[in-house]
């Protein structure tokens, strides 16, 4: 997948991410609004029926002290106090409001605003709110020779209780946003790791172009050279092309064997050969056939291998492969004059190889990702080290299977130490 359309499908996914989040966010925001639409009818409704039942209780109490209830009365409307009381009052507006569904915490209180007075409340808390925000309900309204009076009531946690009306359905909006975010996300992941997979297959089958198509040019103008009929009866020359051919022979079989190692390790497919093994005579032989490579570049192998016991329980050609892909490393990665040291201690339970180099070195960043199969260090447009990128996923393979730890230390210029711990002995 090219980069470009990759950018455009997260655009795109983007795009349509921010309209579903958009569209759910209005969806609930609608939904709030009916909620509280309805919360206010309930409450209009309620009070309606509070006010209604507070005058006939007035007229009722009017009606016992004046037995003359014909005569013109021009006297303001009884005292609250004559006919009902702060706890009957909040009762009366608890059964209105429960039957409608409406079962919150709320405050009241009679209001005269041309005193600014209460002369009935459930309590002092929150009156400026009550004032300002509450909801107002004439008393009386009828009576033309009184000062009005109003019944206020408040609801504190008004916001909270259609919070909890609404839970229901804000618990599957949040579960849907969540979903969408998370699919998004991992989408994006998968896609971007697909695009590095890609990449990084493209570099492999490049590399490997370029890797086998060296031998095999040598080996065809080896194989051409031998065809000259100038050539016979010359054996220096004939062992000459004929020592070629099996040089790169032999490097090519490497390059497959490498290549197979990795198919191996992909289908899980890997099969130990356990058997009593010394660490030391593998290091030993490893290093006396790259050592040759170390010297072109005029560099030195030093060893210093204190491991005693240096027996263990392993597999000797994954060991062996192992150890020379940690030199080949070091090698490959060291421009000029390698210096390389390999060290062996005893450890609890094991042994411990450390192999230093002072070659380019590794950043922080970098040390996350050089065990990731078919990775390799960027060096931009220079493409001077030869690989598959395999090695050291292989090399942490092998040490998984047997039971070790593999860790490193680098510094970019400064150069790279890699510590593998592997047992005396592998479990049952």
């Amino acid at each position: 997948m090219k980069r470009n359309v990759l950018i455009g499908i997260i655009i795109i996914m983007t795009i349509a991410l921010i309209g579903l989040l958009g569209i759910q966010l209005y969806w609930i925001r609608s939904a709030s609004s009916v909620k509280e639409s309805s919360f206010r009818r309930s409450v209009n409704e309620a009070m309606a029926k509070v006010v209604y039942k507070l005058e006939r209780l007035e007229k009722r109490r009017a009606a016992e002290i004046n037995p003359f209830p014909g005569m013109l009365n021009f006297t303001k409307h009884l005292d609250f106090s004559l006919f009902i009381t702060p706890y009957e009052l909040d009762s009366l507006i608890s059964l209105e409001l429960n039957l409608r569904g409406i079962d919150t915490r709320f405050l009241f209180g009679i209001y005269q605003p041309e005193y600014d007075l209460f002369v009935m409340e459930k309590s002092t808390d929150y009156r400026k709110q009550m004032i300002q925000i509450g909801y107002a309900y004439p008393l009386f309204s009828a009576d033309m020779f009184t000062t009005p009076e109003y019944l206020l009531i408040y609801f504190p946690y008004e916001r909270q209780f259609l919070l909890t009306e609404l839970w229901g359905m804000l618990l599957i909006s949040i579960v849907l946003i969540v979903v969408i975010i998370y699919t998004f996300s991992y989408t994006i992941t998968i896609l971007v790791r697909q695009k590095k997979i890609s990449d990084m297959k493209s570099d492999f089958i490049n590399n490997m172009t370029h890797e086998f198509k060296t031998p095999i040019s040598t080996i065809s103008l080896a194989c051409e050279a031998l065809g000259d009929k100038d050539l016979e009866g010359l054996k220096d020359s004939y062992d000459t092309y004929i020592g070629m051919i099996k040089e790169e022979n032999s490097r090519l079989s490497i390059l497959s064997e490498r290549i197979l190692q990795a198919a191996v390790l992909e289908k899980g497919e890997m099969k130990m050969h356990l058997e009593r093994i010394d660490l030391h005579s593998i290091i030993r032989d490893v290093i006396k056939s790259i050592r040759i490579q170390v010297e072109i570049k005029d560099g030195e192998i030093h060893t210093n291998l204190r491991a005693k016991p240096s027996i263990l329980e392993g597999d000797r050609v994954h060991l062996t492969n192992l150890v020379y892909n940690l030199l080949d490393n070091a090698t490959k990665y060291t421009p000029r004059k390698p210096e390389i040291r390999v060290t062996t201690e005893n450890s609890t339970h094991g042994i411990t190889l450390s192999v230093y180099d002072n070659g380019t070195g590794i950043s922080k960043q970098e040390q996350k990702k050089i065990f990731d199969k078919l990775y390799r260090i960027p060096t931009g447009n220079i493409h001077n080290v030869r690989g598959f990128g395999l090695g050291l996923s292989y090399v942490k393979a092998i040490v998984g299977v047997h039971r070790g730890k593999i860790t490193v230390e680098s510094e970019i210029n400064k150069g790279s130490v890699f510590r593998i711990y592997l047992p005396y002995k592998q479990a049952d």
